[in-house]
């Protein structure tokens, strides 16, 4: 049974929390990572409280008062530059708003864990396609590769830019998907298994509302399967280049269910050759349209 001194005490759990989170956010990033010089006498693990304030534009004697667990109001602007200033990831940032009692303005932030070096390094892989995700499938960068894999990239607005709601909503997507039916089963099975750690993060929850506004995942998603993350070979109908026989190689960035970098790499020769093709196609932007040399149906082809 709740009591009464519990209630009470609940603010102040909230508060502790954040500003141990805060803190431990704050210590492990670099002044390196955020611009700032390093220093030769700095004793402090990460980054000072007042280069937190700094990036955050924010108050130090207020972001110290944060620290500490005051009994002081935070806005969701101010949570948001926080979360920019630590580099949160989207699950860490939903985390923040949840512990601050906030609503997050702009829940599908996704930039903050794509560096330069990142993007750089996906742009190197190609011409393989490649691009950065997190646990909710979320697309947070991607090669140009990548951009007219599925479908076009490009053209989508960030909040669809995300592999589970593609794959029941966009024709192209759709389309391009060697066994559809399979490949959706088995995307909302690992669904299922990765929000079953953040059932209380917002972000998880408004795309998991999302889907269940749509007949075939709720089908899915009542069957109660789950399956872990793992590696496994694409068969992909490409709108441009044509049947492509794909390693889906996954390389964590962060724990499981963190961000990851997908490349997708040639099983044969014939694959190799179609993605240099489909690489430079994307390299000349939108204007070229190259012919398929086949419209084999994915099915039967092995």
């Amino acid at each position: 049974m709740t009591t009464r001194t519990d209630k009470a005490e609940a603010p102040n759990v909230r508060r502790r929390e954040l500003a141990e989170f805060l803190r431990s956010r704050r210590e492990r990033i670099t002044p390196d990572q955020v611009g700032l010089a390093h220093g030769r006498r700095r004793r402090t693990p990460g980054l000072r409280r007042e280069e937190v304030a700094q990036l955050a534009v924010v108050g130090v004697t207020w972001y110290t008062w944060l620290e500490q667990a005051r009994d002081i109001q935070v806005s969701a602007q101010v949570l948001d530059a926080l979360a920019r200033a630590l580099r949160m990831d989207p699950s860490e940032r939903a985390h923040l708003f949840a512990l601050g009692g906030a609503v997050d303005p702009a829940p599908g932030e996704l930039s903050a864990t794509v560096t330069p070096a990142l993007q750089a390094m996906l742009d190197h892989l190609e011409p393989f396609p490649a691009c950065l995700q997190n646990g909710r499938y979320d697309i947070l960068a991607y090669n140009r590769a990548f951009s007219l894999l599925m479908c076009d990239m490009d053209s989508l607005p960030r909040e669809d830019r995300n592999c589970m709601w593609l794959a029941f909503t966009n024709d192209q997507w759709r389309a391009a998907t060697g066994d559809l039916e399979d490949s959706t089963r088995v995307m909302v099975a690992k669904f299922r298994a990765a929000i079953a750690e953040h059932l209380a993060e917002p972000a998880w929850t408004s795309l998991q509302d999302r889907l269940m506004a749509l007949p075939e995942f709720r089908e899915l998603w009542d069957r109660h399967e789950v399956i872990a993350v793992s590696d496994s070979t694409k068969h992909i109908d490409n709108p441009h280049v044509g049947y492509l026989k794909l390693l889906n190689t996954s390389l964590w960035l962060a724990p499981q269910a963190g961000a990851r970098l997908v490349s997708y790499v040639p099983e044969d020769e014939q694959t190799r050759v179609r993605l240099e093709r489909l690489a430079a196609i994307a390299g000349t932007g939108p204007s070229l349209v190259e012919t398929r040399d086949d419209r084999i149906p994915v099915a039967v082809r092995g």
